[in-house]
């Protein structure tokens, strides 16, 4: 379509500039986006339950389970028994994996610097706040979203859904 991309395209476009460059920082290592958003939880919230990672990151605990494995397999976690629910167990990130997440929160900082020098210092407050305001309406869109599907699921009957 001709004409100028929408706000909704350039939200795009910097949605996948930032997933290529993730790509190429992690190209040759075992981090892939999902592991480094669960590496991202861990070092957030600290040592978690798989179960408690996969309601953050919302995805299904069999999901998780497979990438906790490769991030233990990798030296990134490591898994520990909960000290409260012997059914639990607890993963936390190993003292390597803690010192990399610092040097990425310290490249995060860096990096939305660099980028706001591209908004006018007048304009910034005004530029976050509405970049909030986006990510919010974002947010209640998903979830409604969530739960028309859980919805639509639980009123089709018992029938197993993938």
């Amino acid at each position: 379509m001709p004409g100028q991309p929408s706000p909704l395209d350039r939200i795009l476009e910097i949605a996948d500039l930032l997933e290529r460059d993730l790509e190429h920082e992690f190209a040759g290592s075992s981090l892939s986006t999902a592991r480094m958003r669960l590496l991202w939880q861990l070092a957030r919230t600290g040592p978690s339950t798989q179960q408690a990672l996969a309601a953050r990151l919302q995805v299904s605990p069999r999901n998780v389970t497979g990438l906790v494995d490769a991030l233990e397999a990798s030296g990134y976690v490591t898994r520990a028994p909960h000290p409260a629910d012997r059914r639990a167990v607890l993963v936390t990130l190993t003292d390597d994996a803690d010192g990399l997440m610092r040097e990425m929160e310290r490249d995060h900082a860096e990096l939305t610097s660099v980028l706001l020098l591209a908004v006018a210092p007048e304009d910034r407050a005004a530029f976050v706040r509405g970049i909030d305001a986006i990510a919010e309406r974002m947010r209640l869109l998903a979830e409604a979203a969530d739960a028309g599907r859980t919805a639509a699921r639980q009123a089709s009957g018992p029938a197993v859904h993938a």
